[in-house]
């Protein structure tokens, strides 16, 4: 039962077998049924990803060895001791649009002998003003052996995206082979020693391609299914299961390209299933956003909430439509690029698609979070869009400077539903209004299971209002519990080079009991609660 169904009717709620609410007594119910999972919640879930654009790379992750910035090998180290604390479970890289113009023999052996190429962004009008860097002619010093131990400096697994608008077949089984073959099996086992690491890096997700629909080579989707085919044949695993992920659609509540999955899973299996065995996942992104980014009025706020939710139907859209050919569910969605996508603000002549995520953008992302959670037996892997200096961004740097956002906050806070089984949660409180026909839930959240932990995390939408709600734990009862806040008195507030701090989670205890209590959510607020069972 879909969760607008609960929201339009307390009859519904009556009919699932759950308690209605009092009359007076509170303005919304939320009820974990602890006996009703949904799926374990994956903590690739809650990946990341990084492009070459603009200073997401230089300047963002790489410093240089020689730097004065504090860095590990050339590696900013207030990225990776952040990153660390969120138990980042994988990152993609190189892209994103620069994948299918990279070239990764380009990024391998010695960096001063390694080429200077035209950044696949170059051609973007606001790097005009730009200084001729980096951002515009990559140097190829950050390449795979450098993304490998950031990776490893994260404690975080990869996921490579390979060129299939521009290199071949051979090419990418080269690059299998430069980061999986055993220890000086190979030649290019022997340059990747070279690199700093004899043993290989036994690299498990690899994209096939990024957006072939697009800036990955302008496919149709029968002409993509060849090259997927192509691509994926015969690749050297050295023992190890490689997880291929098919490009999908872009997607949009108007064009959710459903049409594109549809093509692509028709025209790779034709009459036969077995090529599933070769898929993974099949990709989805999804961007959400426009105007500035904290310059907004409060139906600005309410119109980004109820585009970032629109996720909730894209993931169950294309579930439906990948069923059709996959009828028993060997491939999972990814969903590789998601986030709120806003004018750019001005950082710098090198900065690309950057802006200063606010509170508006921690809600959006913990919103998202919990959709995934509530799909969680559908989903194999998502990655925000981007880590550092650019879209839905988490961290902010320049020269040695750097700040956390609102949106690692809500990472931070999220990370402890990871790996739990995900239950099913129902929120039932008063619609907030857009006009239009449109209307926007007035709770929403997930709920996960480790052990005897119950991890609650709900969004309160509304820039006013607190939302009363009688809580009911089906199937347990709490002894004691921690609340986490994430919110600010400012809708617009962010964190910023000279106030790093405006927008913190807070963390105290939470004195509830039983199986049913009262809790009241703050206006514009992300809460958590973390609930140790009888």
């Amino acid at each position: 039962m879909k969760r607008r169904e609960f929201l339009s009717t307390t009859l519904a709620v009556a009919a699932a077998g759950l308690a209605p609410r009092s009359a007076g007594a509170s303005n919304g119910l939320v009820e974990i049924l602890i006996d009703e999972p949904v799926g374990t919640i994956a903590p690739e879930l809650q990946g990341h990803f990084t492009e070459h654009i603009g200073e997401v790379v230089y300047n963002g992750i790489w410093v240089g060895e020689n730097s004065k910035i504090p860095n590990v090998g050339g590696i900013r180290k207030a990225l990776v001791d952040h990153m660390r604390q969120l138990h980042a479970p994988v990152i993609r890289w190189p892209g994103g649009c620069f994948a299918d113009s990279y070239n990764w023999r380009d990024g391998v052996g010695p960096r001063s002998q390694r080429p200077v190429h035209t950044n696949f962004w170059d051609n973007d009008p606001q790097l005009c003003n730009a200084p001729d860097g980096p951002q515009k002619y990559d140097p190829n010093t950050f390449g795979t052996a450098e993304f490998m131990r950031f990776c490893q400096l994260c404690g975080a697994q990869p996921y490579l995206a390979a060129n299939v608008r521009s290199l071949t077949p051979n090419d990418f089984d080269a690059w299998v082979e430069y980061c999986n073959s055993p220890a000086a099996s190979t030649t290019l086992a022997q340059m990747r020693a070279g690199d700093g690491s004899r043993d290989p890096y036994n690299v498990t997700y690899w994209g096939i391609g990024n957006e072939s629909w697009g800036c990955g080579g302008n496919f149709r989707p029968e002409e993509y299914a060849v090259e997927f085919r192509r691509f994926t044949s015969w690749v050297p695993d050295y023992g190890r299961k490689l997880r291929f992920i098919g490009s999908g659609p872009g997607a949009d509540e108007r064009d959710p390209q459903v049409s594109w999955t549809r093509g692509f899973m028709e025209n790779l299996v034709g009459k036969s299933t077995h090529l599933f065995d070769r898929l993974y996942g099949f990709s989805m992104h999804y961007y959400c956003g426009g105007g500035d980014s904290l310059k907004f009025s409060s139906d600005d706020w309410y119109e980004l909430m109820r585009q970032a939710d629109v996720m909730d139907s894209l993931v169950s859209q294309h579930w439906t439509a990948m069923g059709e050919y996959d009828q028993e569910r060997k491939v999972k969605l990814v969903v590789d690029e998601w986030g709120a996508w806003h004018q750019t603000t001005s950082l710098g002549p090198g900065y690309l698609f950057s802006s200063v995520p606010s509170l508006r953008d921690a809600l959006v992302t913990a919103l998202t979070l919990d959709i995934f959670n509530r799909h969680a037996e559908k989903l194999a892997m998502c990655n925000v869009a981007q880590l550092v200096n650019n879209i839905n961004t988490l961290f902010l740097t320049r020269e040695d400077r750097f700040v956390a956002t609102p949106v690692f906050h809500a990472f931070d806070m999220y990370k402890s539903h990871q790996g739990g089984r995900s239950l099913r949660m129902v929120c039932d409180a008063p619609a907030i209004s857009l006009g239009a026909g449109k209307a926007l839930w007035g709770l929403a959240g997930s709920a996960s299971l480790q052990g005897k932990t119950l991890v609650v995390t709900v969004v309160n939408p509304h820039i006013s209002e607190p939302r009363e709600a009688d809580m009911s734990l089906r199937g347990g009862e709490a002894k004691s519990a921690q609340v986490t806040i994430l919110t600010a008195p400012d809708i617009h507030a962010s964190n910023g080079f000279d106030h790093a701090d405006e927008v913190v989670p807070k963390t105290e205890s939470a004195g509830i009991s039983g199986s049913r209590f009262n809790w009241i959510f703050k206006p514009a607020s992300v809460t958590k609660l973390e609930i140790d069972l009888a």
